[in-house]
Parts: C-alpha cells; sequence; structure tokens
C-alpha cells in the first residue's frame, strides 16, 4: 500500500522548553536552569491511583464549546465539584520520553534532561492574575474562564510563547495537577487553539483538553466506555470500519500479529496438536493466516484447538458474544481441510482461572498477549497482582512460547503529570504517522481517531484506580515481570523480521525498525511505539 506525506514538516526542536515540573527538579546552575532525572524504560513509580483527583467548583464552566466527543454527556454540562483539593505528588519522579518524536531514535532512553524553568512565584502569578489583596484561599476566589486573556504578561509569567500549542497543552496539564488559579484561562486559551480536523498536535490537543474536562467533571470512565472500539474485520459496523481503517494506514496491528504469528509458527513446526490461548481474541482475525499457514504445511495436517478470551467490551464490538468468532474461524478452518476446535472463554483476563483453559495431555501451548496484558490489574490497583498472577499461570503450563505485543509506553504507575506528559509524547508520534496518510478533512479519519485512539487518551488522562483501564509499562518492565514468573527470551526469527520489513516498505519512510536482542520494535521516527517479543 502506499502512503504519502503532507507538505508540512511536524518537527519539533531538541531541548524543547518545558516550563512546568515536578517538585523533585534538581538545581544545576543559575538563571532557573534544573535537572530533571529521567530513566523512561525501567523507572518504578509509586502510585497516584489512591482514587484522589482534582475536583473544582469550575468544571461547571466548561460546558459545550468544549466537546469533541459525540458519546459526551448530553449538552456536555458537568456536574460541579466543591473540593479544591488537589490529587497527590508523592513518587519518585519519572520523566516520559522528554523527546519529540524526531530526536535521537534509538538513544538511551536515561538520558538527562535539562529544562529552563522561570524563576516566577505563585504570589506573582496571583497578583497579577487577580490582584494583590486577593484571597486564593476562598471559594469565591475562583478565576473566572478568560480573565487572564486580558493580562498583557500571563504567557511571560508562565513560560508560554504566543502560538506555542505544545507548551500550553503542558500548561494546562500541570494547572489542572497543582488545582491552579489559572487553570480556567488556561483552558480557555486550550480550546481556541485546537481542532479535530487541524494539524495533528492541534487534533491530539482536542482529546487532552476532553480528557481535563473529564478528570475535572468524574466522567472519564463513563466516556470511556461508551467509545468502544477493538480490532478489524470485514463488516459494516461503523466501529469496525473505523478501526479497519487505522489497521489499513498505520502498521501497528500488522506488524503485532505477523511478529506474534511468525514466533508460533517457528515454536511448533513438526506439532501434531496445537493449543492457541489467545488472552484477547476480539474478532480473531489474527487467526485466520495462521490457519491456512498450518493447514498449508507438508504432511500431516495439524489438529488446531483455540481458546478465545475476551470481555463484554468486544462482544459489544462484533456485535455478539464469542460465538461469532468460533463460527468465522471454523468456516476458515473447514475451507482449508484442517481439523479445528474452539473454546469461548467470555472473561476478562484478570477473571481467568486454570480450569477454564481446559488443558489436554500432549497438547503443543501456544499463549498470545497481543496488545492485552497492559489491561490487566496488577498490584497498583487492588491487593491482587492478576498481572503476574496471570503470567505464573502460564508458566505453569510449559508452553512452547509466549508472545507479548504491547504498546511502548510508561502509564501504569506514573502520576497523573508525568502520565499527561507520556500521554502528549506518545500520541503526537501517533497523530503524526496517521496525518500524512489520510487528509485532515477526511471524516472517517477524525471519526476513527475519536472512537479508537481518544477514547484511550481519554482514559489515560481522566482516569484513576480502577477505572483507568489503558496502563502501559515498558519493555524493561515486562522483561522483569516475566523473568519472574520464569520465562526466558525466544529471540524472533530473521524471517520474520525479513517479512515485517517488507511490510513496511509499503509504508511512510518515517516508520523505523529496530532489533535488539531478539525483540522488534516499530517505531515513528525516532519515538519506539510497539515493542513485540517472545518467550518460553
Amino acid at each position: 500500500m502506499s502512503t504519502h506525506a503532507s507538505n508540512r514538516s511536524y518537527r519539533y526542536p531538541d531541548n524543547t522548553q518545558i516550563p512546568y515540573y515536578n517538585g523533585n527538579l534538581v538545581p544545576v546552575g543559575g538563571n532557573g536552569t534544573y535537572y530533571m532525572p529521567q530513566n523512561h524504560d525501567d523507572g518504578h513509580y509509586i502510585s497516584s491511583d489512591d482514587g484522589l483527583q482534582t475536583s473544582n467548583s469550575r468544571a461547571q464552566g466548561f460546558q459545550a464549546q468544549y466537546c469533541t466527543l459525540d458519546s459526551s454527556s448530553a449538552n456536555c454540562v458537568y456536574p460541579a465539584h466543591s473540593s479544591t483539593s488537589s490529587q497527590s505528588q508523592s513518587g519518585s519522579p519519572q520523566s516520559q520520553q522528554e523527546s519529540h518524536s524526531d530526536h535521537a531514535y534509538g538513544s538511551s532512553p536515561s538520558a538527562s534532561c535539562v529544562t529552563q524553568v522561570p524563576s516566577w512565584t505563585l504570589k506573582d502569578l496571583e497578583n497579577v492574575m487577580l490582584g494583590p489583596d486577593s484571597d486564593i484561599g476562598s471559594p469565591d476566589s475562583s478565576l473566572l474562564s478568560g480573565t487572564a486573556l486580558h493580562e498583557n504578561n500571563w504567557r511571560e509569567l508562565l513560560g508560554i510563547k504566543t502560538g506555542d500549542l505544545r507548551q500550553v497543552i503542558i500548561a494546562c496539564g500541570k494547572a489542572v495537577d497543582e488545582n491552579a488559579c489559572y487553570m480556567d484561562a488556561l483552558m480557555s486559551e486550550l480550546r481556541q487553539m485546537v481542532s479535530v480536523s487541524g494539524e495533528p498536535m492541534q487534533r491530539l490537543g482536542a482529546y487532552m483538553l476532553e480528557g481535563l474536562i473529564a478528570r475535572l467533571s468524574f466522567t472519564g470512565h463513563a466516556l470511556y466506555k461508551s467509545l468502544k472500539c477493538k480490532e478489524p474485520v470485514a463488516t459494516s459496523s461503523e466501529l469496525m470500519s473505523y478501526m479497519h481503517l487505522l489497521y489499513d494506514i498505520c502498521p501497528f496491528f500488522k506488524f503485532g500479529y505477523m511478529s506474534a504469528n511468525g514466533a508460533i509458527a517457528d515454536a511448533v513446526k513438526g506439532e501434531n496438536f496445537i493449543h492457541i490461548i489467545d488472552f484477547q481474541i476480539a474478532q480473531g482475525s489474527q487467526w485466520m493466516t495462521m490457519i491456512q499457514a498450518l493447514a498449508s504445511r507438508p504432511g500431516r495436517r495439524p489438529y488446531l484447538r483455540i481458546t478465545g478470551i475476551d470481555d463484554s467490551n468486544s462482544a459489544h464490538a462484533r456485535g455478539g458474544g464469542l460465538d461469532i468468532v468460533g463460527q468465522r474461524l471454523h468456516s476458515i478452518a473447514q475451507s482449508c481441510g484442517l481439523p479445528f476446535e474452539f473454546n469461548p472463554v467470555p472473561a476478562a483476563s484478570h477473571e481467568v482461572m486454570f480450569e477454564h483453559l481446559c488443558i489436554r495431555p500432549g497438547e503443543a501451548i501456544v499463549v498470545n498477549f497481543a496488545y492485552q496484558l497492559h489491561h490487566t490489574p496488577d498490584e497498583s490497583v487492588g491487593v491482587e497482582n492478576h498481572r503476574d498472577r496471570i503470567l505464573r499461570m502460564v508458566k505453569s503450563l510449559s508452553p512452547r512460547v509466549v508472545t507479548l505485543v504491547e504498546q511502548e509506553a510508561n502509564t501504569n504507575t506514573a502520576p497523573f503529570f508525568l502520565r499527561y506528559l507520556e500521554t502528549l509524547d506518545y500520541y503526537t508520534a501517533m497523530f503524526e504517522a496517521i496525518d500524512v496518510a489520510r487528509p485532515r478533512d477526511d471524516k472517517k479519519r477524525i471519526s476513527a481517531e475519536q472512537h479508537c485512539v481518544a477514547r484511550d487518551i481519554v482514559n489515560l488522562i481522566a482516569c484513576e484506580g480502577a477505572e483507568r483501564i489503558e496502563r502501559h509499562e515498558p519493555f524493561g518492565k515486562w522483561r522483569a515481570r516475566l523473568a519472574m514468573a520464569g520465562f526466558r527470551p525466544y529471540p524472533l526469527s530473521p524471517v520474520v523480521n525479513s517479512t515485517i520489513k517488507t511490510l513496511l516498505d509499503s509504508y511512510h519512510s518515517y516508520y523505523r525498525l529496530e532489533e535488539k536482542d531478539g525483540v522488534l520494535y516499530l517505531g515513528w521516527k525516532n519515538r519506539k511505539l510497539v515493542v513485540s517479543s517472545a518467550w518460553c
């Protein structure tokens, strides 16, 4: 498939100044220079998921004009709250990748960053925006939306350059994190700068603003649930057509499926009884080509069982239960002459127990985690660590191979503002990748981003605790979890690497494929987005 780039470049300068910072910055020199420690790959956070979110009565001021998602609550009028407490900032600092998507690809994620921080104080800002005699602690002193826009030097005090959308996005996140008096003014300013049909940063900004509004009004979980979209399948359903569009124009799903299937095919060579356990089977699209490949194997065709695990969200997307998937896969297997059996498990991943898997003696067992394991809650969410429990249970099955495909991001236990910065960095690259493939006024692209990308952004920004489903970890953390469960790496074969490189020839030249220690990374420009690995 041929992909054409737009004429506009979306490159950002190195060492972009970020004037909003965590309280753990270390001064390294004069003139307001600070050092922000970074350790993107393997850092550990103290969880901020204590259920506390910034709440403010000003949330009621963000009405219909702020809404970008079709499924927002009626008229987009959000309830008011009286609490003005800020979310806890406890925990060691962990920066998102400070670089934009065109910093050095493959550079050390632990590289330090020196950030210029303006020397204004909160009292200076209060005096400019509210007057020297204001009582900032009074509920009546809330800054009315737009008040600060009449001041000439508020951007200077905040360190924001006029027209710098990225800095305004960052400033809004920091203001919400600290329940700052100027929060409404900044969000009003951001609203004027974003558009779902604009440049990549404008589109991303629109959905991040939606997430901030949902966070203030505690509507994030309801919004996330209302925007359901799963993997693609040929169907007339609107949701499926949206995801099918993303499947075609971006190689992320194809990369994941092809790399996982390559490892599986290599691991089960010569096996006569194969049992694939898929922890999020969705439409079952990944296994259509696998069935055809096994059926074309020389000699005796193997007997294939697939255990398909999935929850009710995918049932909504596919228009029915797992029996639909079983029938589809059985039909393909029958047409190929491959003996086939389907075992449906209608449950969320953290609900799965050994008895659900129906293990039989003599089977070559394969387990697939494609874009799924980050949805499984760990010790930061509740008392029971289901993420590690599932891995230990899978190891007890003595599988031939376990495939893991995940987004390369660090959002699981990060405090809110660092998670907000990571979301901005990650999805900047994703929106740029989408932008070069489809016109900006393409209504299908807008709908696809809204239903299949914005939902994750809203969940990352608006939700905490058990309501936050999107909990990505960098590969270093996955590697540690798998090692603790007793797994060792199963290097992907050179044939898989070569096949994926050929796939990427059909896409834009900004896509990058990197192999390191038997693990494959797919990135856009200089930001790694997806990582694929295999284990045994």
